[in-house]
């Protein structure tokens, strides 16, 4: 098994909880000021980190509200961009390529830049109108949890956001007991899976973010490691043809409103194949969490159980999650 640092766990998420009055701050500021849309821009694993709150902000309310890669944003552009839009941005280092040069344009069309920052003193952070610097704060979406939810409740949409936000003091302790209880079956599925030459990758909802940056960023970028990642209602489009005997299938499942599209891709897998593991949040307690709140934590929570699958596969295949060929290291 591979041992992880609790104290060093819940350091780093009341070291975020601590920002709460500061986060909120900027909420109250944006929302007094006013918007007339919502854009979630960057790149790679950060725009699919905040995709369960564009997913937030959709289901919970009418804003208007859309997601597009940075890179995208800097060849489409966006008619939808004004000095009335609301942005959107995250980078751990701060000075992803595309994600500054997007921001260089959205700050020319007078938009208002909100950014979530892994370091101080970055490129983004300078061109942000607001950031909120995490450091070795987890989990990132520790911040938006309370700028999101601030900001619905400011809205009229989220009449509980008090609670939700007093009760994410319990969120680290919380995923201590995830990590804790999700060891076993992530060590299982590793030591199965370690030199396997192809994944298939499930999730709906808030969870397909999570889904599609494990198989990529993880899987993919950090194991070297070829996946398919798709949605639980794509699924049947295409990729449903691959499943047989032998094909390794992964299934995140949420607690939210698209859960029953996940229990069809359940449903349907477990006739076909025997290499076929599902991922639930549902199967984790969450201690000092209201169940009213469980659906809007489910990305938190499933990052929590596959962080222990990437752990596991480091150990076991001798493969660092930092090593890079390309990334970073050459010119493209």
């Amino acid at each position: 098994m591979v041992k992880f640092d609790e104290n060093q766990i819940l350091k780093n998420g009341e070291y975020i909880y601590a920002q709460r009055a500061e986060i909120e701050k900027i909420a109250d500021a944006v929302c007094e000021k006013g918007f007339d849309n919502i854009l979630f821009t960057s790149s790679g694993g950060s725009l699919a980190m905040m995709q369960p709150f564009d997913y937030m902000i959709s289901v919970m309310s009418n804003l208007n509200v859309q997601s597009q890669i940075s890179a995208e944003l800097l060849v489409e552009g966006n008619n939808h961009l004004t000095d009335k839009t609301l942005v959107f941005m995250a980078s751990k280092s701060g000075d992803t390529k595309e994600t500054v040069a997007a921001a260089k344009y959205v700050k020319e069309k007078g938009a208002t830049i909100v950014s979530v920052l892994g370091v101080d003193n970055s490129p983004l952070g300078e061109l942000s109108d607001y950031s909120v610097v995490y450091k070795d704060g987890r989990p990132q979406e520790y911040v938006l949890y309370m700028l999101i939810g601030k900001m619905l409740e400011n809205k009229g949409f989220f009449d509980d956001y008090k609670q939700f936000a007093d009760e994410l003091k319990n969120l680290p302790a919380a995923l201590v007991s995830v990590g804790k209880a999700s060891e076993p079956k992530a060590r299982a599925y590793a030591e199965k899976y370690k030199d396997d030459p192809y994944q298939i990758w499930i999730g709906s909802g808030n969870l397909w973010g999570p889904t599609y940056s494990f198989a990529m960023c993880v899987l993919e970028e950090s194991q070297w490691l070829r996946t398919k990642s798709v949605t639980s209602p794509e699924f049947f489009h295409g990729t449903i043809e691959l499943v047989e005997k032998g094909v390794c299938v992964a299934l995140n499942m949420t607690e939210g409103q698209t859960r029953k599209l996940d229990q069809r891709v359940k449903d349907f897998v477990g006739q076909y194949t025997d290499d076929f593991t599902v991922f639930d949040t549902a199967d984790y307690e969450l201690p000092g969490i209201s169940d009213k709140f469980r659906w809007m934590l489910s990305p938190v929570v499933i990052n929590a159980v596959l962080s222990r699958v990437s752990k596991n596969f480091e150990q076991i295949r001798n493969h660092s999650l930092d090593i890079r060929r390309y990334y970073r290291k050459v010119e493209y």
